[in-house]
């Protein structure tokens, strides 16, 4: 028995004792449900408790001991960016002699270690109750697959000291960045005050009670005979609550529930398999997932715009994607809740809902039986690797789309192995196979990627992805964010439906669908979200109001909005020890006309983070609504000096030089965001507009016609372009955009006497 093997033993033995000695006294009706720990757990679930001991969740998190560290601390050094750090080990001590927040090589204590597998992270204890994530980490992969070594976790660009993703940074703060999903009933106990912790937990580890809830009823019903149903004390149940089963359809060859699945169970394991923010303090196990957390939908940086994953997002947000989320699969059909394991290995898995006969077949997977491109995963679960060897799936269970990888150049799983090929190379042969595939019909990727770039037909795409309800929530929701650019009062009933709709996800985001100059009437029509069931709907609702001409909204309707309001300032202040929780609520503060509430706010972040670029930003921005353009330029060249590369500080300082008639300094700085940033057409369009009025009319509409390329439903460009043919005496040029911008707008009157105007004189 190895070391950690009886280390496991000796804790079930004294966690079942301990269970016989507690003495939990029953709780009175009007008590809330306490924690117990997972002592008070083993003692009468021994075989679940067996299955939990061998799975990551118990592994999550560590005290630092001879058992559970496996780093190689016998003196060996790592070398990484010109830092050399040290591994030492005396007795049950660990120590690391590495560079400090100072840049200076100090000595720590390892106080836990993080995670198990495929790597094993190392907290060490810093003032102020911090602990931070060591950024070299150990490859505990076995040594065949380039396992057992030390490895840096940015290899390519080891962060200084001074930068937050320095292991010292406040992006490595435990406190914040991981300890609610690695530790059970985590209370994190911030004080803004003196920007310190007091942070505890009930368990180490991810035990029972965080996914089960808090156990104490429970227990004391297990504890005093004939009290009842002992099941009813548990917080969340996880079973399904429906009377459904699986039952195989022969004709499709692929199994189908009985009965629409009821259960917690999603809502409970995306509390930590999401990219979420967390809008309520000590969120309980099993409730309404958005009641408590605000997922990221499709975005860029994050997915694909077909969905497919790109950043660190987890599991949930392409789950929601999936054909198997909507026919009523969970975690737990896959994987053993307690021990995570999956439930069969290779095709075995699949063959629990997919027929063999039909979908194991080479008629199917067109490559050979017991070949790579045969396995499952490798077609419709395509992996990406985080933390330098962490490979993780993508779970959205897609049918490969080379076709979509083509036209919106996204990732393309057939190429992945065929390396020597292309995408169109793919889309042909998928064809050929299936000739009425998925090909053949359309995917929410092509108005997501209208929306994105600025698509001709962006709001048509868009309303219509919104409005239709066969297709994936989470890719309805993203829809709504990217209407602003685009939104005329042709979009009024998408948002309408989306505020109505029945999923609170679309529902959250249907109030970020406003733009600055949205109709009276569609800002109306989103007021019921203030009084939705569902936290997540009200505070992003409030979000979305709270910048509104107060005129629009009702008198009756202005509590529900100041509740909503107040409901967000808290949801924000979960995480008070952020500086983008300041900076949120500084952005809040200037939309409500509170300029000192927002400097203050504004402060504070920069109190926590005195080179938080977007505070020194939002800053200046008061002081340009202040008429302190002198003061707010000095904010921008100190943020500038800090983020030299960043494209909205470059811009914005570009034009406080412009107010100040500085066009010779300023001229420079515009050209140079809308270089550091290529795809916003804004930074163009307004340096263009420069060029025209500082005497380089070609210059500007050159790069106006570029512009126009790249973004064919912006606009502003198409009105810019128009206005500069037409005062360089290019009449046709005028005309084929006022053309255009009328097909992009056919019920602006406006527009359309422009048009009949141009089409006069070019007559003539």
């Amino acid at each position: 028995m190895t070391a950690m093997a009886r280390g496991r033993a000796t804790l079930l033995f004294l966690m079942a004792a301990l269970c016989v000695m507690l003495a939990l006294t029953p709780a009175r009706a009007d008590e809330p449900a306490a924690y117990t720990g997972s002592a008070a757990c083993a003692g009468c679930h021994k075989a679940e408790t067996a299955l939990w001991q061998t799975s990551h969740h118990a592994l999550a998190m560590q005290p630092a001991t001879t058992a559970t560290v496996q780093g190689d601390f016998a003196d060996t050094t790592f070398v990484q960016g010109g830092v050399t750090t040290t591994f030492h080990r005396s007795g049950d001590s660990f120590r690391v002699r590495t560079e400090g927040p100072d840049g200076t090589p100090q000595d720590y204590a390892i106080a836990y270690t993080f995670g198990v597998y495929p790597l094993q992270q190392y907290l060490i204890a810093f003032p102020g109750g911090r602990l931070q994530a060591l950024g070299i980490a150990r490859d505990s992969r076995p040594k065949d697959q380039g396992g057992q070594r030390w490895f840096h976790l940015y290899p390519d660009h080891p962060p200084p000291p001074g930068d937050p993703v320095h292991w010292t940074g406040r992006d490595q703060t435990w406190n914040y960045q991981c300890a609610a999903c690695h530790s059970t009933n985590l209370q994190k106990t911030y004080d803004l005050a003196t920007d310190s912790y007091k942070t505890t937990w009930t368990d180490v580890d991810v035990s029972c009670e965080a996914c089960h809830g808090p156990g104490s009823r429970h227990v004391a019903r297990a504890q005093k005979p004939g009290s009842g149903d002992v099941r009813l004390g548990l917080t969340n149940r996880l079973k399904p609550a429906d009377t459904g089963r699986w039952e195989m359809d022969p004709q499709t060859g692929i199994a189908r529930r009985s009965a629409k699945l009821v259960s917690t169970e999603i809502d409970t394991c995306a509390a930590c398999h999401a990219r979420r923010s967390v809008i309520a303090p000590a969120p309980p196990p099993g409730g309404p997932f958005l009641d408590s957390f605000l997922p990221a939908l499709l975005e860029p940086g994050m997915y694909h715009a077909d969905g497919q994953i790109d950043g660190e997002v987890f599991e949930y947000g392409s789950f929601l994607q999936s054909r198997m989320y909507q026919a009523g699969v969970t975690c737990s059909n896959c994987h053993e809740p307690h021990s995570a394991k999956l439930r069969a290995e290779g095709n075995g898995l699949c063959a629990q809902c997919h027929l063999p006969a039909k979908f194991d077949v080479s008629e199917h997977t067109h490559h050979q039986a017991g070949s790579t491109g045969a396995q499952c995963v490798n077609c419709h679960m395509p992996a990406k690797t985080y933390m330098v060897v962490h490979e993780r799936r993508d779970h959205s269970f897609r049918v490969p789309r080379p076709d979509l990888s083509a036209s919106l150049d996204t990732p393309d799983t057939c190429t992945r192995c065929h390396k020597d090929r292309s995408a169109d190379w793919a889309a042909k042969s998928v064809a050929g196979w299936f000739p009425n595939g998925r090909q053949t019909r359309p995917h929410y990727g092509t108005a997501l990627q209208a929306g994105r770039t600025g698509g001709v037909d962006a709001e048509r795409r868009l309303d219509a992805l919104i409005l239709d309800t066969d297709q994936p929530a989470i890719a309805r929701a993203s829809a709504l964010p990217l209407l602003p650019r685009y939104a005329s009062s042709a979009s009024g009933p998408a948002i309408a439906a989306a505020v109505a709709d029945p999923d609170p996800l679309v529902r959250a985001a249907a109030g970020r669908a406003l733009g600055p100059a949205a109709p009276a009437a569609i800002v109306r029509s989103t007021l019921p979200l203030l009084h939705d069931p569902i936290r997540a709907v009200r505070t992003e609702a409030a979000r979305a109001l709270s910048g509104v001409d107060p005129q629009t909204i009702p008198a009756e309707e202005r509590a529900a909005l100041a509740a909503a309001e107040d409901e967000l300032t808290a949801a924000e202040l979960v995480n008070a020890d952020r500086p983008e929780t300041h900076l949120n609520l500084g952005l809040l503060d200037t939309r409500r006309a509170r300029p000192d509430d927002a400097e203050t706010e504004y402060n504070t972040a920069l109190r926590l983070d005195p080179k938080f670029a977007p505070a020194m930003m939002n800053l200046a921005d008061l002081d340009r609504m202040r008429g302190r353009d002198a003061q707010g330029e000095a904010l921008l060249r100190k943020a500038l000096a800090i983020e030299p590369n960043n494209a909205d500080i470059t811009h914005s300082l570009g034009l406080v030089l412009i107010r100040q008639h500085n066009y010779a300094d300023a001229m420079p700085l515009l050209r140079k965001a809308a270089e550091l940033a290529p795809d916003n057409a804004r930074y163009g369009y307004v340096y263009a507009i420069a060029l025209n009025s500082t005497g380089s009319p070609q210059q500007a509409r050159a790069l106006l016609e570029r512009l126009h390329q790249q973004h064919p439903a912006d606009p502003d460009v198409l009105v810019a372009l128009v206005t500069t043919a037409r005062s360089a005496g290019d009449l046709p040029a005028a005309l084929l955009h006022a053309r255009e911008l009328a097909g992009l707008y056919p019920g602006n009157p406006q527009i359309r006497m422009l048009v009949l105007e141009l089409e006069k004189q070019v007559s003539h």
